[in-house]
């Protein structure tokens, strides 16, 4: 009876090891289901970055990757330094994770480096030009295991609107971070653009957030309006830009909708928060083993919609066209503090 009890556990030990051979590097969760480990790597602390992460769950959870139950979520924020984002992304490889979640440009590039010796897959999001941060290759495929959805921003539909709300505005000043590889893209385009809907464009460069101050100053000194980019140094200073040019009654417009909800006047911009679903929807394929990054080309939200705060409008003096109001996807009455 001892022995056949004794070879009945070695072929439950033996089982029990092809099992767990045969499985996900990830492991499971108690109920049997896979279990994952995600980092999230956000660059900068602001509204238009957190929806993303927000929605970059909701995108997995709809996929039926929870967090507390099949999945556990390192999240880190490098407080827009790219030595810090550097350090994370190395941590993240060093801890082994199933994935990288990376959000912003700057993010994503230090995520991909980090992990490219690795089999450790790096999905990014709010990236504005993949190609220009050599994420993706001018077909959009990507470079490596490396894949996301970018925040471009629809420039031409947004000069429009601007040009709509100020008949009679000249030039148009954007602050932007030299270093940002999507500022310099959306950059770009403004000039490229600009004329067309007879603007005069005057760019500021700044390098880190204690540059802000001055060249809000320098910038307000010479523009009608200022249009704003989804350059995550310029977007953590917003405040100190929006106190500034509300002194000299000067509009600034935003590019997203939590930009307009804490006080620049109208958007034409993305939804963060459907961006990261998006972004979060892939990410499940892969972790599924359903994709390989490296085959998923990047997506993009092609619809911008328009967003207007009211109560800001009001303060500055400026009549937003009917037509235009009407269309709002969503109008702010309020300015919310960050």
């Amino acid at each position: 009876m001892k022995k056949k009890l004794v070879a009945g556990l070695l072929v439950t030990a033996m089982a029990t090891v092809m099992t767990a051979g045969c499985g996900s590097d990830s492991g499971s969760s108690g109920d049997g289901q896979e279990s994952y480990t995600i980092g999230i790597e956000q660059f900068a602390e602001h509204g238009s970055l957190a929806n993303c992460r927000e929605g970059f769950l909701k995108g997995l959870e709809a996929e039926g990757i929870v967090e507390g139950e099949n999945l556990t979520v390192d999240y880190q924020n490098a407080a827009s330094d790219m030595g810090t984002a550097g350090q994370i992304s190395d941590s993240f490889v060093s801890d082994g994770v199933d994935m990288i979640c990376a959000i912003a440009t700057p993010s994503a590039q230090s995520a991909y480096n980090a992990a490219m010796d690795s089999d450790i897959p790096v999905v990014y999001t709010a990236v504005t030009d993949p190609v220009e941060a050599e994420l993706t290759d001018e077909d959009n495929m990507p470079v490596g295991n490396v894949t996301g959805t970018s925040d471009k921003l629809p420039i031409e539909e947004q000069l429009k609107m601007i040009r709509e709300i100020l008949p009679d505005a000249k030039t148009l000043g954007i602050m932007y971070t030299t270093s940002e590889a999507n500022s310099i893209s959306a950059i770009e385009e403004y000039e490229d653009l600009a004329g067309d809907y007879g603007f005069e464009l005057v760019t500021t460069g700044i390098s880190t957030t204690a540059d802000v101050s001055l060249a809000a100053d320098d910038l307000l000194s010479q523009v009608d309006c200022i249009t704003n980019l989804t350059d995550n140094t310029v977007v953590a200073s917003l405040p100190t830009i929006l106190e500034k040019a509300n002194e000299k009654n000067i509009p600034v417009f935003g590019s997203e909708i939590e930009q307009v909800r804490i006080g620049c006047l109208a958007a034409e911009g993305i939804d963060y928060i459907a961006l990261g679903e998006q972004t979060g929807k892939m990410a499940a394929q892969i972790l599924k083993g359903e994709k390989e990054a490296s085959e998923m080309e990047c997506e993009v939200i092609t619809e911008p919609g328009f967003y207007v705060n009211t109560k800001v409008a009001e303060n500055l003096g400026i009549t937003v066209p009917e037509e235009l109001a009407s269309s709002a996807v969503e109008s702010f009455d309020e300015i919310t503090a960050e």
